[in-house]
């Protein structure tokens, strides 16, 4: 209203002067002229005011004026606005708008106040820790401080793996020993046993092994006893493989109902601790007169037989043979033809099969083939090329020599055949005999029959032909 009032003032100066000049004759008129002028002064749209009154709504206007001003400078910072002194908006014309998306980005103060700069020098903000660049120095302990404990600076935080119990042990350790079965490698055993906290199961490792193998093959048990001869010390100490063995030998009526060997196993690992020194050699005479039980009796007393025999001569660190993969082939073809002589001995094709299979070595039954075929080249008999194609056909009924096998020890006679017969001068003969009855009775397939190779022989010499003699092969 003040401004108002002083628009309309200026608006009329005329008016102002010729009032000055109508009452400017005489002092009574003088008095009467500053009255009017006194009540134009307080006199705004008809309301006379007074002069106390009117400060304060002067006042009151201005202060209406920098609260819009702050109102409009938070929904748009970027006009520059401002209070003159008397209060009037004095608008920028240079800044324009900035879009909502750079009021966001925008941490300058929106409150009008301050030098513009960012707030906390750009290290505010959800998510900030600091200044980009920033290198934070070790905090120094405040002893003052009521929470503030001496134990705590000399404190060392490390990673605590609980132990584990039966269950989680039975869980952990069963894959890593099955595992181990395939690639052979104790020293990754070894490694994956020193990251667990085995705890007070740390002596069941080696009973855990043994009762595994029991029911594997012979090779697996071979393992088996290579494992606990390098897991002794690094990993195990002689009184937890000790430990160990005494409770496999209070478990064997169990490990009986799933193995029925399972004694003469346990004494056969006993033998072979005490054989690498894990074991004490007074381990087994510590348990004469106190053993009750069967079983544990009969584990004990394989191990004394065997542990004698060692001093008589015999290697016990080979009593489980050694894997297929493992042998060399020289090894394989010698135990190959032992077992061929004791079938044409025997005759029982069941214990043939069995021997066939302990050697593990089902890639390599191409051999055991291709050594029957020459034996039979070789006898002088029918019983052996009989007794041969019985086998055979046993074991290609079974299933246990593949096709591909059958197949690959037939054509390793083929090509090895003319060598042959220089030894043997019936060897094409016999040979095709043997291929014919091994396709009637379904051994192999006609293909294999059709390539078989047969000797070329002489014809005699025909009219015209020079007196050449000439080889025919069919």
């Amino acid at each position: 209203m003040a401004t108002d009032c002083e628009a309309w003032l200026n608006s009329n100066p005329v008016e102002a002067e010729d009032l000055s000049d109508s009452f400017a004759s005489g002092d009574e008129d003088n008095g009467r002229l500053a009255v009017a002028s006194k009540n134009i002064n307080n006199e705004i749209n008809g309301n006379w005011l007074s002069s106390s009154s009117n400060s304060i709504h002067e006042a009151r206007l201005k202060a209406k004026a920098k609260r819009r001003l702050r109102k409009n400078s938070s929904r748009d910072s970027g006009r520059g606005d401002s209070l003159s002194d008397n209060g009037d908006v004095v608008r920028g014309t240079s800044a324009t708008p900035t879009s909502p998306k750079s009021k966001l980005l925008d941490r300058k103060s929106r409150l009008g106040k301050g030098r513009g700069l960012p707030k906390k020098g750009g290290a505010g903000g959800k998510g900030v820790w600091g200044r980009s660049g920033e290198v934070y120095e070790p905090e120094e302990v405040d002893e003052k401080d009521p929470n503030y404990d001496e134990a705590q600076e000399n404190c060392v935080y490390e990673t605590v793996v609980p132990p584990l119990d039966e269950r989680d042990f039975e869980k952990t350790v069963t894959p890593i020993v099955q595992e181990y079965f395939e690639h052979g490698d104790t020293n990754e055993v070894a490694e994956l046993l020193a990251e667990l906290n085995l705890g007070p199961m740390r002596g069941d490792v080696p009973s855990l092994a043994v009762s595994l193998a029991l029911e594997a093959k012979a090779s697996h048990r071979e393992l088996t006893s290579r494992l606990l001869a390098d897991l002794c010390g690094p990993v195990l100490s002689r009184n937890d493989m000790e430990n160990s063995f005494d409770k496999l030998l209070r478990e064997l009526p169990d490990l009986v109902l799933d193995t029925p060997g399972a004694p003469q196993l346990v004494g056969q690992f006993i033998a072979r601790a005490v054989s690498d020194q894990i074991l004490s050699k007074s381990y087994v005479e510590g348990y004469k007169g106190k053993v009750d039980c069967e079983y544990t009796r009969a584990a004990l007393d394989r191990a004394a037989v065997l542990l004698k025999m060692n001093m008589g001569g015999l290697r016990i660190d080979n009593q489980w043979g050694t894997g297929g993969g493992q042998r060399p082939v020289i090894q394989l073809i010698k135990e190959m033809n032992l077992l061929l002589k004791e079938y044409i001995l025997s005759g029982d094709s069941k214990e043939a099969e069995r021997c066939l299979r302990d050697l593990e070595v089902p890639h390599f039954h191409h051999e055991f083939v291709y050594e029957a075929i020459v034996m039979v080249l070789e006898s002088k008999g029918e019983k052996t090329f009989k007794m041969v194609m019985q086998l055979l056909k046993s074991l290609s009924v079974s299933s246990v020599i593949t096709v591909d096998q059958m197949r690959r020890g037939y054509e390793r006679v083929y090509m090895d055949i003319a060598e042959i017969n220089i030894d043997v001068p019936r060897a094409y003969f016999i040979l095709e005999q043997f291929v014919d009855k091994s396709l009637s009775m379904g051994i192999i397939d006609v293909k294999l029959r059709d390539v078989c190779p047969c000797r070329g022989r002489k014809r005699f010499v025909s009219e015209g032909d020079g007196g050449i003699v000439k080889l025919e092969s069919y």
